[in-house]
């Protein structure tokens, strides 16, 4: 499949659109019923209770949000090849029903791989912000990916 993105079809500097999406107060809900039930994430009161200022989105919706925003309109197109892990995850604002969502990936970093010459890692920033244009979330995620002169 020479068509899909590899190692080398990626450069410092590159930023790739993610597109956006809206959360509903129910997909809130259920997502917290399910994962994590704290009350800010299932009743409107609590959440206007709580710092958060109103019934918001548990921080791993907002993740699992973003993840699918990130494999649905980049990995899902490459040689991807799984990832080692995230760091820096920060959330840095609530996400509230009736937000859009808007995310981005920012490669930070290529390295070839020398102990495994048909991979290389590509880090990139992943953010998302909402619809006012505030940064909602960030992580950096290391992802290895084949190389295309590997013959992979």
């Amino acid at each position: 499949m020479s068509d899909l993105i590899h190692f080398e079809d990626f450069a410092p500097g590159q930023i790739y659109d993610l597109g956006s999406l809206t959360v509903s107060r129910d997909d809130i809900v259920a997502f917290a019923a399910e994962f994590d039930p704290q009350p800010f994430h299932l009743d409107d009161e609590a959440g206007k209770a709580s710092i958060l200022g109103g019934l918001a989105a548990s921080g791993w919706h907002t993740a699992s949000l973003v993840m699918r925003l990130l494999a649905s309109n980049l990995l899902n197109k490459t040689a991807g090849r799984g990832s080692p892990g995230i760091s820096d995850l920060k959330w840095k604002r609530p996400v509230l029903p009736g937000d859009t969502l808007t995310a981005r990936a920012e490669v930070m970093e290529t390295k070839a791989l020398r102990s495994k010459p048909d991979l290389g890692i590509v880090t990139v920033e992943v953010t998302a912000k909402n619809q006012e244009g505030a940064t909602v979330l960030t992580w950096l995620n290391p992802i290895l990916f084949a190389r295309r002169e590997a013959g992979a």
